[in-house]
């Protein structure tokens, strides 16, 4: 499917790099959730810049990409041309998010996106308007910057956020299986926990003909966790997303902290198996994480807007971590129309394979040490970035 025109650059002035290809340096950052947690509970896997002494960044006005940013590095359409609602689980509640969005919105010229006319749902893990969990501003910021993403990605697509009563994997699979019965056509999931042997029976993330994408975390090689080792979610990995002249796609390699990895329990899908590249990644016949890949680096991270006061601070946040990565895919997938498949990971393997131009190779950075393409950015299939990242919309 051909790229249309992108958003128009309203208010990003400030946001472009000076360098036409290079990324930005590095920044200092922390987790918006910290671990570990306890056995069958998450975290989530957002990651926010903060000055030199751990403390967030908060401005008055955006840092970080923006809609133009993202659709122009990856050559997206405008919107769907088919009806479309995007579902984000999280944890706990976030009061402010529909305020906060109207503000996103405001800022960066997008549609608004309210109750009122019908784009913007909250519901809790029972799929009911309330009561709510309680608040959390840890997830809060998760949660603006997973509703602003996806809106940001595709402006006319109906955003469900559905919230969990607690971090419990049990909860939050709730969660999940009520955005599937509310009719979500894609659902985002930016948490993770360990690996435990009963997910093998664990069908909570089993909707065919959805899309249901999964952050792969942020602690680099080995530590992915579950749901991304799940055969039946898209396991979204990271990158660092460089930028050209006017927003254009500047480059991309895996990010340091971007989770991969082999399953120690869960079967990998007949379509990994498959891909040419399979023999190198040392999983055997075990599921390998990640599917796919999107900007994470916090240092290339999203512009968020959160007024729930994250450590005593509120206002403007760069965030990154999968947790950016996988409603930005998911946004992706809705752009495209939707699932094109019942497990449509399988669909990005094909593409790969079949129309490599719709999908941009990450072939160097790494996420830690390993003997293997597990590890590192590499042709074709690899751990940390999967089949590549979006390259307009073709491959999903």
């Amino acid at each position: 499917m051909a790229a249309i025109a992108v958003l128009p650059a309203l208010g990003l002035a400030a946001l472009l790099p000076a360098a036409a290809s290079a990324a930005p340096p590095a920044q200092p950052q922390r987790p918006v959730c910290p671990g570990p947690v306890a056995l069958d509970y998450g975290r989530c896997h957002a990651q926010v810049v903060t000055d030199a002494r751990g403390a967030p960044n908060a401005a008055s006005t955006p840092t970080g990409y923006g809609p133009a940013q993202f659709h122009g590095a990856y050559q997206l359409p405008a919107s769907a041309s088919t009806a479309q609602t995007i579902a984000i689980v999280d944890a706990y509640d976030d009061p402010k998010i529909e305020s906060d969005l109207a503000a996103y919105s405001a800022t960066f010229g997008l549609p608004a996106c309210t109750t009122a006319n019908g784009c913007f749902s909250k519901v809790n893990q029972s799929g009911a308007p309330g009561p709510y969990p309680n608040a959390n501003s840890g997830w809060a910021l998760e949660i603006a910057l997973d509703v602003e993403v996806a809106h940001a990605i595709c402006p006319n697509c109906k955003i469900l956020l559905v919230e969990a009563s607690s971090n419990s994997l049990a909860n939050l699979a709730a969660a999940v299986n009520t955005a599937a019965k509310l009719g979500a056509t894609e659902i985002s999931n930016s948490y993770g926990g360990s690996e435990f042997s009963s997910e093998v029976n664990d069908s909570a993330y089993n909707h065919p003909g959805i899309a249901v994408t999964v952050a792969s975390g942020d602690s680099g090689y080995g530590a992915f966790g579950y749901p991304a080792a799940s055969p039946y979610v898209v396991a979204v990995g990271g990158t660092t997303l460089s930028l050209g002249p006017g927003n254009a796609y500047g480059g991309e390699t895996a990010w340091s902290g971007a989770g991969s990895g082999c399953s120690s329990y869960l079967a990998a899908p007949a379509w990994q198996v498959a891909d040419p590249s399979w023999a190198l990644t040392g999983c055997g016949a075990k599921r390998g994480v990640a599917d796919v890949a999107a900007d994470a680096n916090p240092s290339t991270g999203a512009a968020v807007y959160d007024t729930v006061r994250y450590q005593g601070r509120s206002g403007w946040f760069q965030v990154g971590g999968t947790s950016l990565s996988s409603p930005l895919i998911a946004g992706v997938f809705a752009l495209a129309g939707g699932a094109s498949s019942a497990y449509p990971a399988a669909g990005l393997y094909f593409h790969q394979l079949d129309s490599p131009a719709t999908l941009h190779d990450v072939t160097s950075g790494s996420n830690g040490t390993c003997s293997t393409i597990m590890c590192r950015g590499a042709a074709h299939y690899d751990g940390p970035t999967g089949v590549g990242t979006p390259n307009g919309v073709g491959a999903f």
